[in-house]
């Protein structure tokens, strides 16, 4: 079973111990900041101060060469949301906000995404997904107004 948002909204409930861990970031309509990575991974780490320290390597591709790089940011639960709505932030005092529209049961893939539809990141624990699950994934968020035509391939994961 699956659990997500018809509308564009966070899902219900998050477990947060269940969130920590690896997602790959299979699929983006990136943001400013990573419109030029590739083979993005996000490590979320609970810490005992109610938030995650997130630890993100990627390659940052440009003019045809490719460079690993690694950035860090913190992840807020937003009080009383049953922790879907989120906030990101990289630069203090700035944070952004980060909603999980849909979540696998066994939090085997998730999907993040905004109140206004800027950007969307299709994330799953590992490098690669079925194909017929991620058709309906995309499916999903072009129902609820995402522009999924958008959407850039960070790995080569279908299978």
């Amino acid at each position: 079973m699956i659990t997500y948002a018809q509308e564009n909204k966070p899902v219900a409930h998050v477990d947060l111990e269940n969130f920590s861990g690896r997602w790959f970031s299979l699929s983006s309509i990136p943001t400013a900041l990573d419109k030029d990575w590739k083979k993005t991974i996000d490590h979320y780490t609970l810490n005992g101060k109610g938030y995650y320290d997130v630890n993100t390597t990627y390659e940052k591709v440009r003019k045809g060469k490719s460079e690993s790089k690694n950035i860090t940011s913190k992840l807020y639960q937003v009080p009383e949301s049953e922790n879907g709505e989120m906030k990101a932030q990289f630069v203090w005092p700035f944070k952004g906000d980060y909603w999980i529209i849909e979540l696998a049961d066994d939090y085997s893939y998730a999907v993040v995404g905004h109140p206004k539809k800027k950007y969307l990141f299709i994330l799953c624990r590992k490098p690669f997904i079925d194909r017929v699950l991620y058709t309906h994934i995309v499916e999903r968020c072009s129902n609820r107004g995402y522009n999924t035509d958008e959407l850039v391939f960070q790995f080569d994961f279908l299978k």
